[in-house]
């Protein structure tokens, strides 16, 4: 059975720094993609960030040139680093890890918060 894993979140103030890891535990196919979602209360689950095993990426308008995705195929594991964070940035994140064969996982999210 596979697992997505997330820690990483927490409390900062605004303007301060989190980086954010996943990882996968159980047998897992070959994955085309990895991304980080966010779902704020009241709002709809958005995604933040993707990255492609052929490392291309993808940033959702609001957090191009704050937030890096990256990932480590070989140890099936995504990271977000978060800078420059806002209040506005506050939201449960979840991994997310997508294969044509292997189907999609989530992961059981991970609290961010921050404050003004």
């Amino acid at each position: 059975q596979v697992q997505l894993v997330e820690s990483g979140g927490g409390l900062v103030q605004a303007g301060g720094s989190l980086r954010l890891f996943c990882a996968a535990s159980g047998r897992l196919f070959s994955i085309n993609a990895m991304a980080w979602y966010r779902q704020a209360p009241g709002k709809q689950r958005e995604l933040v960030a993707l990255i492609t095993s052929g490392d291309n990426t993808n940033y959702a308008d609001s957090v191009k040139g704050r937030f890096t995705i990256s990932s480590d195929n070989a140890k099936n594991t995504v990271y977000l680093q978060m800078n420059s964070l806002k209040p506005e940035d506050t939201a449960v994140y979840y991994c997310n890890f997508w294969g044509r064969v292997a189907g999609t996982y989530w992961g059981q999210g991970t609290q961010v918060t921050v404050s003004s």
